[in-house]
């Protein structure tokens, strides 16, 4: 199949936003299978005509330095005419902060680019999809109900914040054979998830902060819509209450959460782990380049999963699911601790899947 040229916004800026569109930059002009690099978007416009190296400042993932390459891409401006002279770019990703979004990426899909967009700013509107391609690949099927509605040419697929990807990787297959009735979440989530300059050192020295800006309300809005169905064109979120408490943690790469569900049906500890690990999506049916083979690995050591110690695997792709084990508080309750990479999986890794997605399902 032949290469799709795309162009990445957001990679400039100081914020985890910036970040995550750093790595996908890296990752698709690395020799990506689907995708060619034809542009990086400038979302300030002194930074039209200016080398990429010269407009932010790279922080990478954990060592790699600036490609040379990527450095010396010029920076176009932020709207389709001049993104049409940079090649034919069939798709945006985008990564813009939430009061920056709203001013682009609708600019590119009413032009007819479709937009992967990471930012928050689109993930509640019931006619965009908010997507994890294990999970909700289906959901895409509003995406002409929302081109009519909005009357765009193209259309924008949203990202979902990278704890809610980690969670809902592991309540899918439990939500499938069992069912759920409600769900309690305390989150222990890694310094790089507020971005590279988003932490003072004395802020996590000998500490954890119980309070992460908005997340809680992210969580239990976003993980209800990915897991939610599809009615007259909108999704509908499902209905279980959940229940979310967010913690900031001394860890730089790996959010960890412990998940405790009152599931419909009697479910034991292994058939609860047996669900997990034969775990299998739409993603892996179309062996899509950048999904893992097993979406979820069940660790059976007591103290496990760590975010040091299982965060790469799967290519840090997947995520790592261990403590299970019944919840005595509910009558059919069910516990279990899941911890993925933030970066590698919950952002900028499932934004670059949901483009494959696209492009294997004939969308761009």
């Amino acid at each position: 199949m032949k290469k799709v040229d795309v162009a990445i916004l957001g990679a400039t800026g100081t914020t985890a936003f910036a970040w995550v569109a750093q790595q996908m930059a890296e990752k698709i002009s690395d020799g990506h299978p689907y995708f060619n690099l034809a542009a990086l978007i400038a979302d300030d416009p002194q930074h039209v005509g200016k080398p990429f190296s010269e407009c932010m400042e790279w922080y990478g993932h954990y060592t790699r330095d600036l490609p040379t390459a990527l450095a010396k891409m010029t920076m176009v401006a932020g709207n389709p005419d001049a993104l049409g002279k940079a090649g034919d770019v069939k798709l945006v990703i985008s990564a813009l902060p939430p009061w920056s979004a709203p001013d682009f990426d609708p600019k590119f899909a009413e032009a007819g680019i479709p937009v992967v967009s990471e930012s928050p700013a689109f993930r509640f509107e019931p006619d965009v999809p908010l997507v994890v391609p294990e999970i909700n690949a289906d959901h895409l099927s509003i995406l002409e109900d929302q081109k009519k509605k909005r009357g765009w040419k193209g259309y924008i697929v949203s990202n979902p914040v990278c704890t809610v990807t980690i969670i809902a990787l592991s309540m899918k297959p439990i939500i499938d054979a069992f069912g759920m009735q409600s769900c309690f979440q305390v989150t222990l989530q890694a310094m790089s998830g507020a971005g590279p300059k988003g932490l003072a050192a004395m802020d996590m020295v000998e500490n954890m902060i119980p309070f992460i800006g908005k997340e809680e309300e992210k969580l239990e809005n976003e993980g209800p819509k990915i897991l939610g169905t599809i009615k007259d064109g909108e999704v509908v979120s499902n209905p279980m209450p959940l229940s979310t408490s967010c913690n900031r943690v001394p860890v730089l790469y790996g959010h960890t959460i412990c998940i405790f569900a009152e599931t419909e049906k009697p479910v034991t500890v292994d058939e609860a782990k047996k669900v997990f690990a034969d775990f299998r999506g739409p993603a892996q049916e179309l062996k899509l380049p950048s999904a893992p083979e097993r979406p979820i690995y069940v660790l059976e050591q007591e103290d496990r999963p760590q975010p040091r110690i299982d965060r790469s695997k799967g290519k840090g792709m997947s995520v790592c699911v261990g403590r299970v084990r019944k919840d005595p508080a509910f009558k059919n309750g069910i516990k279990w601790v899941v911890m993925g990479d933030n970066f590698v999986r919950g952002t900028a890794g499932n934004t670059i899947l949901n483009a494959e997605l696209l492009y294997a399902k004939g969308l761009l």
